[in-house]
């Protein structure tokens, strides 16, 4: 089994900020899938899930309640429901340092100052899972402050971009499910579009 981690803010107000591109790709693959968030049981109170199959194994999607910088707490209590290692994560985010528009496919790696990904770090007690970042660096950003960018929301002369990006990601993901890590960064890690 696998666990497709979106990283975001949950709430209407956090829909469109350049920190949810990772729910808005975790929401791409279950519209391609067929499947819907809910949120279950115990689990429930941590993460939206959405339960389906690729290419033969079973896939959870999921989408932390928390606020980006509990993401932790949903991948620890999503490890105890499904019993999945933390190799069997593959987590979503946008990264403010990498190109607007960019996917890029990572077998591992530190926080790179994101505190979602921090929070995994420490509640996983390893940095060894697969992420696919996004790339939100754009216009303003070296103006503003790390966190008012990132929680604000795209210009409107982006939003081809965006969605363009994210079916990338969405693609990117499939590829590390399919053929694994090595494959998909060989086919993501190039070029934008």
């Amino acid at each position: 089994m696998k666990v497709v981690l979106g990283l975001g803010n949950d709430g209407p107000e956090y829909r469109f900020t350049r920190h949810n591109v990772g729910f808005m790709v975790a929401d791409e693959i279950a519209l391609r899938c067929g499947a819907a968030f809910a949120a279950r049981g115990d689990l429930g109170r941590l993460t939206w899930i959405a339960e389906t199959e690729y290419g033969g194994q079973r896939v959870v999607l999921a989408k932390p309640r928390t606020l980006m910088n509990r993401s932790g707490q949903a991948a620890a209590a999503l490890r105890r429901k499904y019993g999945t290692e933390p190799g069997d994560f593959i987590v979503v985010f946008d990264d403010a340092d990498l190109a607007f528009g960019r996917v890029r496919v990572r077998p591992e790696g530190g926080a790179g100052g994101h505190n979602g990904v921090r929070s995994l770090i420490e509640s996983l007690a390893v940095s060894e899972f697969p992420r696919v970042k996004l790339g939100v660096l754009g216009e303003g950003r070296h103006r503003r402050e790390l966190a008012d960018y990132v929680l604000g929301p795209f210009h409107p002369d982006e939003r081809p971009v965006v969605a363009t990006m994210v079916e990338r990601a969405a693609d990117a993901v499939e590829a590390v499910l399919r053929d694994g890590v090595d494959v998909a960064q060989r086919a993501y890690n190039g070029a934008s579009g």
